[in-house]
């Protein structure tokens, strides 16, 4: 049977594309405040502005590509089996090539209703305005995880990472949670990388690459062979 390789993902692989994140512009992004474009009080405060942020954040993600990092997870799927379990909302991981990806945040090319969170659609790259409505009539809102709402994905992620054979970690400082608690539901026997050039929150007994995603990504994969 192939070995499970888990990887968790976060901002930083996503950056070495060009995507801007709030945590390297001091809670800004764009210069707005996360709490007034990434809350649902924000959405029911000012929605026209809150729209108008991811669309501009989807125009900015189709214009991006795949870096060496996401390629070189996805080209592990010849070898092992993979899954990503990313906390970014774009889909570079995809368009890298995997084809196993879990989204713990949401996805910025899905829409979703704001009442029957069930209801969600592929929308690509295009905007949500006001007035676009889901099937039921109600305001379609970006299908992304906001500051104070549950991470639907995240039981199924933790289940996930109880079967990893390797923990790869990659752009990610491990404080934000409730992601960053996966990384305490691996087995004990089992590997641990952490990726990273800056200083990564403490992960007990796991080797540290301190690089970019990209060449940390390259000498881990090295180092399977």
């Amino acid at each position: 049977m192939q070995d499970h390789i888990v990887v968790l993902t976060g901002a930083g692989i996503s950056a070495e594309s060009g995507l801007s994140t709030f945590r390297d512009n001091g809670g800004l992004w764009e210069q707005h405040s996360v709490y007034d474009v990434a809350t649902p009080e924000a959405f029911a405060r000012n929605q026209e502005l809150v729209l108008r942020f991811y669309n501009d954040r989807r125009r900015q993600l189709e214009s991006a590509q795949p870096n060496q990092a996401h390629r070189l997870l996805a080209e592990l799927e010849k070898r092992y089996r993979v899954t990503v379990i990313t906390q970014n909302v774009d889909d570079l991981h995809e368009r890298g090539g995997a084809s196993n990806v879990i989204h713990l945040h949401g996805e910025l090319t899905k829409a979703r209703s704001s009442r029957y969170p069930e209801l969600v659609y592929d929308i690509g790259y295009r905007d949500i305005n006001p007035g676009d409505t889901c099937d039921r009539g109600a305001q379609l809102r970006p299908h992304i995880v906001w500051f104070g709402e549950e991470v639907p994905m995240l039981e199924k992620a933790a289940d996930i990472v109880r079967t990893a054979d390797h923990l790869l970690i990659v752009g990610t400082s491990l404080q934000v949670y409730p992601a960053a608690g996966l990384v305490y539901e691996v087995d004990m026997d089992v590997p641990i990388t952490v990726v990273d050039p800056g200083e990564p929150a403490s992960v007990s007994r796991a080797r540290v690459i301190r690089k970019g995603a990209a060449e940390g990504v390259a000498e881990w994969v090295d180092s399977l062979k």
